[in-house]
């Protein structure tokens, strides 16, 4: 490719911009650019001329008309192995541009401190994308740079390469600048489509855009057959598996991945030192201890002593050397924690079978916040809200003579909020800081019951007075019957049955103290 001579800068983030302008200026590349860029670059003492400069016309209209002008245009889209094209430039006077750098108006930004319409429409810009596209399409003679971030390595290359980028550069430059103009029209169609005629906000728009950036091919998908790759959003914040760390052990599988948002997603459930066991996508142990992480995971692998082996676990503490200790023995797949000591690093190291084991650091604290839930099905996709909805249990509606004592309200709390992350139909019996059975994904609620109390009795935990959470309403009695006979005491549930008063009738019967939420956790 040829050598860069003359580079456009218009850029609204002006991060690195003085610094990769004076790298270009030091290279004898001559820059034009507009506003505040080029007072910027003034003020710093790197040689600049202006748009209207080459223009011919003043910026006009707050700064809405500056860059649409065929001197410009031409400059950027102009073949130059095309006579004819070479011809028109030297008779209308159009010099070629051969790098464009230009980022785009902060539309989001204006979205996000809540601007009032008419300042978010005035953020959106026209002539930054114009150009962008522009440069894009003759990305075989104009390099097109978008993102601050890469101007340190395109430097190191114009550098070596005497001022010029190889072809395969330019490629690369080129999609991502299709990239980056997609998302921001993106952003843009999701705003405005979402606003009725009042320009009032509604929930769902007419069309939403979502784009999503490859963070890593897999080896395969849920079946070696299927091919599979991991993507990651930017609308999301908060603890995500997409933003771990990952310190030893292969790369994560496409079952990792959605066993490790599992346990992730369940861990967050507790302010308490908490250790959870997955075992495909369904909690097998989760475990509370005011004692120690290594106790609250002695305590959820009693759980599950056998489903746990091949699991991925997930700490809400940073794991110890006695916890890693507790670990180094058992099959596992993935431990996530916020962070790992040197102690329980080289515990975890400390064999070759042991060095398997992915470890993924990161960050508990902040909420997760945007998005969507996305569901795809044959000819089209279901999008719905997360189901972050949460319950005080000790103002849900009482429905039996007997009201839950304060151990079973705890446990009540528990078991409901690791009931919203098993699949339904879900049925969890638990201690108030404890997992004691679990029945997951069965056609049944009573099936489910059974498959719980059957669970605790394999691994010898006494469900003696304990709580039982149901995702879903009882549709008949029996599964409360099954619960009460196992020595359930206590019930937390959405109600809303037919058979409501037939299935309070019966925890009366058995002395148990009932809650209704009025919310359900399905989890299909």
């Amino acid at each position: 490719m040829g050598r860069i001579q003359r580079a456009l800068i218009s850029v609204s983030d002006k991060k690195g911009i003085v610094e990769f302008s004076r790298a270009l200026s030091d290279l004898s590349v001559e820059i034009i650019s507009t506003g505040g860029t080029a007072s910027l670059l003034r003020d710093n003492k790197i040689a600049v001329k202006d748009v209207s400069e080459i223009t011919g016309f003043p910026e006009m209209m707050d700064g809405r008309v500056k860059t649409l002008h065929p001197k410009i245009h031409g400059g950027i889209l102009a073949l130059r192995d095309n006579p004819e094209h070479v011809a028109k430039m030297k008779e209308h006077g159009i010099e070629p541009i051969d790098l464009v750098v230009v980022n785009l108006y902060p539309f989001e930004g204006a979205v996000a401190r809540d601007g009032s319409f008419d300042e978010i429409v005035e953020n959106i810009d026209i002539g930054g994308p114009s150009m962008v596209r522009a440069a894009a399409k003759n990305h075989q003679h104009v390099a097109v740079v978008v993102d601050p971030e890469d101007y340190p390595w395109i430097l190191a290359e114009l550098q070596k390469s005497n001022g010029a980028l190889s072809k395969q550069t330019h490629f690369r430059l080129f999609t991502k600048a299709f990239q980056h103009t997609a998302h921001y029209d993106g952003a843009i169609s999701n705003y405005f489509a979402a606003l009725d005629e009042n320009r009032k906000p509604t929930r769902w728009g007419e069309t939403i855009n979502i784009q999503i950036s490859k963070i890593q091919d897999m080896r395969y998908g849920e079946n070696p057959h299927q091919s599979a790759a991991f993507y990651g959003t930017e609308d999301e914040k908060g603890p995500s598996i997409a933003r771990a760390k990952q310190f030893q052990g292969k790369e994560l599988s496409f079952n990792n991945i959605l066993d490790a948002d599992a346990a992730l997603s369940t861990v967050l459930e507790f302010s308490d030192t908490a250790t959870v066991a997955i075992k495909h996508n369904n909690p097998c142990g989760v475990a509370l201890s005011k004692i120690s992480l290594a106790d609250s995971f002695r305590k959820a692998k009693a759980c599950d002593p056998i489903s746990i082996f091949g699991g991925v676990i997930a700490f809400n503490r940073p794991v110890d050397e006695e916890t890693a200790g507790e670990l180094k023995d058992i099959f596992l797949e993935i431990v996530i924690a916020p962070s790992f000591t040197p102690e329980a690093k080289a515990v975890l190291s400390s064999a070759k079978r042991l060095l398997n084991i992915r470890l993924l650091e990161l960050k508990m604290s902040q909420p997760q916040t945007g998005g969507y839930d996305l569901r795809r099905v044959r000819g089209g996709m279901l999008m719905q809200d997360w189901d972050t909805g949460s319950v005080d249990v000790r103002a849900c509606k009482v429905v039996t003579q007997r009201k839950p004592t304060e151990r079973e309200y705890q446990a009540l709390d528990f078991a409901w909020r690791v009931c919203r992350h098993v699949k339904s139909n879900t049925i969890v019996f638990a201690a108030p800081d404890q997992v004691l059975g679990v029945g997951a994904g069965q056609m049944s609620r009573i099936d489910s019951t059974k498959i719980g109390v059957l669970r605790a009795a394999t691994h010898g935990l006494d469900l003696t007075g304990s709580a039982v959470a149901s995702d879903a309403f009882y549709p008949f009695r029996d599964g409360l019957d099954e619960a009460a006979n196992a020595g359930a005491k206590s019930v937390i549930q959405p109600g809303g049955s037919i058979k409501d008063d037939e299935v309070i009738a019966a925890a009366n019967e058995h002395g148990m103290a009932m809650i209704l939420t009025g919310m359900r956790h399905f989890r299909h």
